[in-house]
């Protein structure tokens, strides 16, 4: 059933616990600070790290950096060529060519290194200059490999990308609503959510008491700007795109309510 013409409007969202901070304490600090702020949760659940991997949730979800790093090929790149030899005295075609371009995962099997290992060196080729940015989220590095110059594009994303997918890994989500009226996005970004750098935060807001918090609710250290503890959806349209890629959400349906049959109530 669709919504209701007299119906009040709501924003909906996609907001999930990070790893590094899924623990009981904080989902109960969630569930409890939404009560307070006037968000209904209508659906609740969890991805492991092994479902995150395959189904690529991660790798859409952060896809303007993703399709360069893993998605994407780099014959497939639309790589600025004239910006690519100024820097790296290289022609394009030719490093395509012989081969010496790759994504960050294929790099990563190339060197059979570890997503950490490939963020240290690729900061390493930062460090040095030897990293050169084409545009929003879309970065190239060259390495030396045994005297032979080789191309990796977003070397930074594997080590992101496994917080989310490694073994031990797992998110708890929440598709939430709240009504318009009383909630602008502003309000529930910057005091229900909290601004990137926890410690920046409001008082009472999510990562700002998760940064005040952190020992109590058992996380392993303090929240920073990459490890902030939860992710919230920032618009209407990155809430609608958040719960099409995580929840595969029915678009014929309510807006704000998923379809999938996996979905927790939130008593559950």
């Amino acid at each position: 059933m669709g919504v209701e013409l007299n119906e009040k409007p709501k924003n909906a969202a996609f907001v999930f616990i990070k790893p590094h901070a899924n623990k009981d304490d904080v989902q109960k600090l969630v569930k409890e600070t939404f009560a307070a702020k006037g968000v209904e949760i209508l659906a609740e659940g969890d991805y492991s790290g092994q479902e995150i991997d395959k189904g690529q949730f991660i790798d859409q979800h952060y896809y303007a950096i993703a399709s360069k790093a893993t998605l994407k090929q780099p014959s497939e790149l639309n790589v600025p060529v004239e910006k690519f030899t100024a820097k790296f005295s290289e022609d394009w075609a030719k490093v395509l060519e012989e081969g010496r371009a790759y994504n960050a995962m294929g790099y990563a099997a190339h060197r059979n290194w570890t997503p950490d290992e490939l963020d240290t060196e690729n900061f390493k080729m930062k460090k040095a200059g030897l990293i050169e940015k084409f545009g929003g989220g879309f970065y190239c590095a060259q390495f030396d490999n045994a005297g032979v110059k080789e191309y990796v594009f977003n070397g930074f994303f594997m080590a992101m990308r496994n917080k989310f997918t490694k073994d031990s890994a797992n998110i708890h989500w929440y598709s939430v609503k709240f009504d318009a009226a009383t909630l602008s996005w502003e309000d529930f970004r910057g005091k229900v959510l909290g601004p990137t750098d926890p410690a920046e935060g409001p008082e009472g807001s999510l990562r700002r008491t998760l940064f005040d918090q952190w020992k109590e609710l058992g996380l392993d250290a303090e929240p920073n700007t990459g490890d902030n503890g939860v992710h919230a959806s920032a618009s209407p349209f990155e809430g609608l795109a958040e719960r099409l890629n995580w929840l595969k959400a029915d678009l014929k349906r309510t807006p704000s309510v998923p379809s999938s049959s996996r979905l927790a109530s939130p008593t559950s």
